[in-house]
């Protein structure tokens, strides 16, 4: 494993590197090239990913220098890797716990975008008690043999390949017996149901695994040590915040095809700005209802106001220690907790303005039906990605250093664990 990269603790100043990459894409950008063909570039120069590891299709250079890269990147107009769960997720998590074999046969088409993600922890029984799922990993020479259940996996049926937790030793506490392993998904042993929403979006799946096979080199880190990787991945997932999306002009095939790419893949997630409540449109809602005037009216919407730019502040400051270098921190679950809380006081502020027209879909209602929409998506946000009670425990044990909490299945063998009523079984 790669634990730094070649030359990051004092890498060149960045007007050096701002000089460097320049002049390659002076000479290897091409507007006209395939989408493709420009990232195999990107893989091959390091360019893509100038943080990691020279070894592992980077250049080594110090985190400060991703910016300064992006900066030119966007002033050719030249589209860089490609995002999602492969790179937003997947990627910093084999980075950080994977063989240098396992990475460097899954890295290059993540960065392309030839193989997508998805991310196979939740389980029906077991959600936020994420450390006592029961899918189970047996051991049959040079592979594994999967058998469970996952739940609330986005973008599962478009995955080809997925990062899975499960359960590999039964008679050890519960948090030392999970592996983590990056399995195909394109095999007869897994089936993919897609799940419909109240709000009328099915984003979600659910993923049955029946005798599903990955071999032993795609175990991600140690066997029985997948937690840690598994921490991970949900730190950067809770550190990747809120984004404003860009809608610049492109123009060129290479281009043309990462804006198509991006749109097709933000379909997934076209309902999570009401997820998170549109806070955006409280003020203007407050503003056509009457309410500006109002004392109470205004304070609701001063109250959101105020948490949205602080939570944003928050987000910001989480950026900036990650340009830094620094690993991902409590920041995350600060951030998550303060969405939560947009999420539910937009969703009040929204009921008390629109009344019982909330309730009403199609173009004669509330916001052609957005203001509905919030209604029942907003609580989403308090669970997704960690509930809050969750996170609550991680600020409180992990930032603020008090007492975890008490429990009675972290020292005792997770076969004699009782959950959802019934005794574990392995047969």
């Amino acid at each position: 494993m790669n634990d730094a990269a070649d030359g990051a603790a004092a890498g060149p100043a960045p007007d050096e590197v701002r000089a460097e990459v320049t002049a390659w894409l002076a000479e290897h950008w091409d507007p006209n090239l395939e989408l493709l063909t420009w990232r195999d570039l990107l893989v091959e120069s390091g360019w893509g990913c100038p943080t990691w590891p020279r070894d592992l299709f980077g250049r080594g250079l110090p985190d400060s220098a991703a910016r300064v890269v992006a900066e030119e990147f966007e002033r050719a107009g030249a589209p860089g890797t490609a995002g999602g769960t492969a790179m937003g997720l997947a990627a910093p998590t084999l980075l950080a716990m994977a063989s240098d074999d396992l990475n460097r046969r899954l890295l290059p088409d993540m960065i392309t975008g030839r193989q997508t993600w998805c991310q196979l922890f939740s389980e029906p029984g077991n959600g936020s008690d994420l450390a006592g799922l029961t899918t189970k990993a047996e051991r049959d020479g040079d592979e594994w043999i999967i058998n469970g259940q996952k739940v609330w996996t986005t973008g599962a049926h478009k995955a080809d390949y997925a990062m899975l937790l499960a359960r590999s030793d039964w008679d050890v506490p519960k948090h030392r017996g999970i592996t983590f392993f990056a399995i195909s998904m394109d095999q007869p042993g897994i089936e993919v149901r897609g799940l419909k929403q109240m709000n009328y979006h099915a984003s979600f799946n659910e993923v049955f695994l029946t005798d599903a096979r990955v071999p032993h080199e795609n175990v991600v880190g140690e066997v029985n040590a997948g937690w840690a990787a598994a921490m991970t991945t949900l730190a950067h997932e809770r550190g990747l915040g809120r984004r404003a999306s860009r809608n610049r002009e492109v123009s060129g095939r290479a281009a043309t095809q990462a804006a198509e790419e991006a749109r097709e893949y933000n379909k997934t997630y076209i309902w999570y700005p009401q997820r998170a409540g549109r806070a955006d449109l409280v003020r203007p809602r407050a503003e056509a209802a009457g309410l500006a005037g109002d004392p109470l009216g205004r304070q609701v919407v001063a109250d959101i106001e105020t948490l949205d730019k602080v939570s944003r502040w928050t987000v910001a400051r989480a950026r900036a220690a990650r340009a830094m270098g620094k690993s991902p921190g409590p920041e995350g679950s600060i951030a998550k907790l303060a969405g939560s809380e947009i999420a539910r006081r937009c969703n009040a502020a929204h009921t008390m303005m629109a009344g019982a027209d909330a309730m009403l879909t199609g173009p004669d209602s509330p916001e052609n039906g957005i203001i509905a929409e919030i209604i029942v998506s907003t609580p989403g946000a308090s669970i997704a990605g960690g509930t809050d009670e969750i996170q609550h425990d991680i600020i409180g044990e992990r930032a603020l250093g008090l007492p975890k909490e008490p429990s009675v299945d972290k020292s005792i063998p997770f076969r004699e664990v009782r959950t959802n009523a019934v005794r574990n079984r392995t047969d």
